[in-house]
C-alpha cells in the first residue's frame, strides 16, 4: 500500500508513521500545498496513493482545501471511487461544520485525535486496505 502522510504536528507524524509502517510504504507531507503535489506527481506517474492521512489544522492550505483539491484531481486523471485514494482526516476539530465539510468533499473516515491505533486499523479494515 502507498501511503501519504500530511500532518504538521512531528509527534502526530511520528505516531502515524508508526502505526502504518507494517502497511505499506509512506510519505510525508508537512502542510495540504505539499500534499497536493505529491498526490499530483503520484497520479501523474501512474502510481496514485491507496491511503491519504490528511490534518485539517496546517499552515499554507489546511486539509479541508487540500482534501477538495485531491478529489478534483483524481476525477480529472479519471479515477472513480474504486480505485480513488482512501482518505481519513485527522484532527482535533471535531465540530460539526468540519465533519460536515470534510463529507461533502468525500473523505472516507474522520478520525479525532489523538489517533488510536486499534480505531485506525478497525478502519482500515472496513476499507479492505489491511486484513
Amino acid at each position: 500500500m502507498k501511503i501519504l502522510i500530511t500532518e504538521d504536528d512531528f509527534t502526530s507524524r511520528l505516531l502515524l508513521q508508526e502505526i502504518l509502517k507494517y502497511y505499506g510504504t509512506s510519505h510525508v507531507a508537512v502542510n495540504g500545498k505539499e500534499a497536493v503535489e505529491a498526490v499530483r506527481i503520484a497520479i501523474e506517474t501512474g502510481e496514485p496513493y491507496n491511503l491519504i492521512c490528511l490534518d485539517i489544522m496546517m499552515p499554507e492550505m489546511d486539509g479541508q482545501e487540500a482534501l477538495s483539491i485531491i478529489r478534483q484531481m483524481e476525477a480529472s486523471a479519471g479515477l472513480t471511487d474504486i480505485n480513488r485514494a482512501k482518505i481519513i482526516m485527522t484532527t482535533t476539530l471535531t465540530d460539526k461544520e468540519n465533519v460536515i465539510n470534510a463529507a461533502k468533499n468525500q473523505c472516507d473516515i474522520f478520525l479525532a485525535k489523538p489517533v488510536q491505533k486499534a480505531r485506525l486499523l478497525e478502519e482500515l479494515r472496513k476499507m479492505r486496505l489491511i486484513i
